[in-house]
């Protein structure tokens, strides 16, 4: 019978330290061409605000590789459940043979997101920034926003989200965890504003950030962008952005912020400047000066879930 590892074990064995580390790697191993990766399965569940998302990958060079099922359901706070949840299956690389199930409930996938904006912060932010912006007040703001912090150093966060009261709890959860400003802003044009660092993490269907706001030196990073129609930012935030860097351009076509700019004519697939991997490895430059508008578009790739899979696993042994 293979083991079954909890989620509070994998919360104990990756910090958002050890998460950023580990997708830092998988996105250089991925640059360098050493991730299979097929497309991903997408199931939206009729008559719901509900999804689910199977991923998977083979990275040379790490032993195993995982399946991961995860789940977006939006109305589940008003059942008193968490919007998100999951597994992953582990198995040997080299053998194709069942090495555990890590029933995460879906942090492992969070922290990978929230890592992912870390790492590509890191090539494409300013060095020296002082707010950051954040809209959205769920689990991938805080997982943003904590991994962000192993990247650079700020010391006030200005955020927005419908969500009037989570956003007040967000905000003073940020200010007690790490000793930020943290402020309620009371528009998404306020926190573009005030912002050197904007990053998007809700399951939004329609334009949050008006290209209109961006000025000259910022970056966003959209996380939320996963599936087809959803959408946080008007696609001419891409089209006038000095650099636009995707985790995976054909996924993004598909499923990301990119499909709406190709879809309205305002870029084309090879408009995008680099995969972030490319970035990572060396193979294309990331931000150059301080004036550059820089947007990623994270749409979650299977080899960040089999490096983080296969790390979490490792640590628990």
């Amino acid at each position: 019978m293979i083991p079954i590892v909890s989620e509070s074990d994998l919360r104990a064995a990756i910090t958002p330290r050890d998460a950023v580390a580990v997708v830092r790697e998988a996105f250089r191993a991925d640059g360098d061409g050493r991730a299979t990766v097929p497309a991903p399965i997408g199931l939206s569940i009729p008559g719901t605000r509900g999804e689910f998302h199977v991923k998977t990958a083979h990275v040379a060079g790490i032993p195993h590789v995982a399946v991961k099922i995860a789940s977006g359901f939006y109305d589940n706070p008003a059942r008193g459940l968490p919007t998100g949840s999951g597994m992953m299956v582990l198995f040997d690389a080299a053998t194709g043979m069942p090495v555990a199930v890590l029933l995460d409930n879906g942090y492992l996938t969070d922290v990978r997101t929230g890592a992912a904006g870390a790492v590509a912060a890191d090539c494409l932010a300013r060095r020296d920034i002082h707010t950051v912006g954040v809209i959205g007040s769920g689990v991938q703001a805080r997982h943003q926003v904590a991994c962000l912090r192993e990247v650079r150093e700020f010391r006030r966060v200005v955020a927005w989200s419908i969500d009037a009261d989570g956003l007040a709890r967000y905000c003073r959860e940020l200010a007690e965890r790490f000793g930020v400003d943290a402020e309620a802003a009371s528009s998404a044009e306020a926190v573009v504003a005030a912002a050197d660092i904007v990053l998007t993490t809700t399951p939004a269907r329609a334009p949050l950030v008006d290209s209109a706001w961006l000025r000259p030196g910022v970056h966003i990073t959209a996380v939320g962008s996963d599936g087809p129609g959803k959408q946080e930012l008007d696609p001419r935030c891409l089209s006038i952005a000095d650099l636009v860097v995707t985790d995976r351009t054909s996924q993004c076509v598909r499923l990301g912020e990119l499909q709406h700019a190709v879809a309205a004519g305002l870029m084309r697939a090879d408009g995008v400047h680099a995969e972030l991997g490319q970035v990572v490895a060396g193979l294309k430059p990331g931000r150059t000066t301080d004036r550059q508008i820089t947007v990623v578009d994270l749409t979650g790739v299977g080899f960040q879930d089999t490096a983080i899979a296969s790390a979490a696993y490792s640590k628990t042994l």
